[in-house]
């Protein structure tokens, strides 16, 4: 085992949520060469402008951060699948497929749900509650 491959020792206490807080940045730097995320997070901004263009409420932009937010979750875990998979599994196998379109399948869910709240949102701004 290479010095590069050990294990680091575990932290504790505050140290621990320091080492928590660079692993999940280190995990948005990775996330963000996706070119899916950053058309999600374009999407966000010009949805939440049209939001608010369109007088939304302070619950559906409640709703419309959470959902992005359990969006990027998704994404960021349909990733990782995606890279686990190529590494565990680098042939083409059918297991893999699945698994893979399997994560796509979760993230498109969330994209249905995004495009449910803005069909509500549009059809409430146009024809009144």
């Amino acid at each position: 085992m290479s010095s590069s491959d050990q294990i680091p020792p575990r932290k504790h206490g505050l140290a621990h949520l320091f080492a928590a807080a660079r692993y999940s940045v280190g995990g948005l730097r990775r996330l963000s060469r996706e070119s899916a995320f950053r058309h999600e997070v374009l999407a966000f901004v010009v949805l939440l402008a049209a939001y608010l263009a369109l007088g939304a409420g302070g619950a559906v932009i409640l709703a419309f951060v959470i959902l992005f937010c359990l969006l990027v979750a998704v994404e960021a875990l349909n990733t990782a699948i995606e890279a686990l998979v190529d590494r565990v599994s680098p042939e083409w196998s059918e297991a893999a497929r699945d698994a893979k379109d399997l994560g796509s399948l979760a993230v498109m869910c969330l994209l249905v749900a995004h495009g449910v709240l803005l069909v509500w949102v549009v059809w409430q701004a146009l024809c009144g509650s």
